[in-house]
């Protein structure tokens, strides 16, 4: 599994030919360095709630690919009926469902979810992504929630967690959701688009590596890195 940060919440997720999107926000997002018309070959695009800052690219990207939409049902079909996306795959808190790539549960989040229209976007939520090598749990927007160690029983390859604050958990809480998970790998995300949610990630990586049992990752925007799991 190869992982491309996007920036923000937006990931490039690559499992043997598949190439799959989290969270597409290209257009307007001033940290970002590709433009939504310049991803191709998308099969899949993940999408975790309903905010602009998480569903600006959704629907060009799934046309002009012939993507499918994975979200909740909600989004699902608001993609559907709005914006003339044809393959969606609605699913709901806690539910799984076996994909080409892999097996990906729409795990809970905290965090609200409304449509950029003003629809209701459902309830927010994270990805946790099962191939026969790797299991990654993306957090996605989401505060800091005791349930974490749930979702994620049994082995964490790696773990890509909101560090941003004021949105999203921040640093602190983030130690403490890594305390939980007990993943191999933490990477952060959803942090320096804006200054309201600036961090300093080297420093983040310092206490992770003081704290817990995690190998902390921190990509600039563009880079990868390559999960080989057990």
């Amino acid at each position: 599994m190869k992982l491309t940060w996007l920036s923000h919440g937006s990931w490039l997720i690559e499992i043997n030919h598949h190439r799959v999107l989290l969270d597409p926000f290209l257009t307007d997002n001033p940290a970002a360095e590709i433009a939504a018309d310049e991803i191709e070959n998308i099969s899949h695009i993940l999408v975790s709630h309903g905010h602009l800052d998480h569903v600006a690219d959704v629907a060009s990207i799934a046309r002009r690919c012939d993507a499918t939409v994975v979200a909740n049902f909600e989004i699902a079909n608001w993609f559907a009926k709005h914006h003339k996306v044809e393959r969606t795959q609605p699913m709901n808190l806690g539910g799984s469902v076996a994909l080409p790539f892999g097996r990906v549960q729409l795990t809970p989040a905290l965090h609200s979810s409304g449509l950029p229209d003003g629809s209701y976007g459902g309830t927010a939520g994270g990805f946790l992504i099962e191939t026969p090598e790797v299991r990654a749990y993306f957090a996605c927007d989401t505060a800091l929630f005791s349930d974490m160690r749930l979702i994620t029983r049994g082995e964490i390859d790696v773990a890509v967690l909101p560090i941003g604050d004021l949105f999203t958990m921040g640093p602190v809480e983030s130690i403490e959701a890594i305390q939980m998970i007990e993943p191999k790998q933490v990477i952060p995300a959803h942090y320096n688009t804006w200054p309201p949610i600036e961090q300093d990630a080297e420093h983040w990586a310092e206490r992770v590596r003081e704290s817990t049992e995690a190998e902390p990752v921190v990509l600039a925007v563009g880079e990868s890195i390559t999960i080989a799991g057990s």
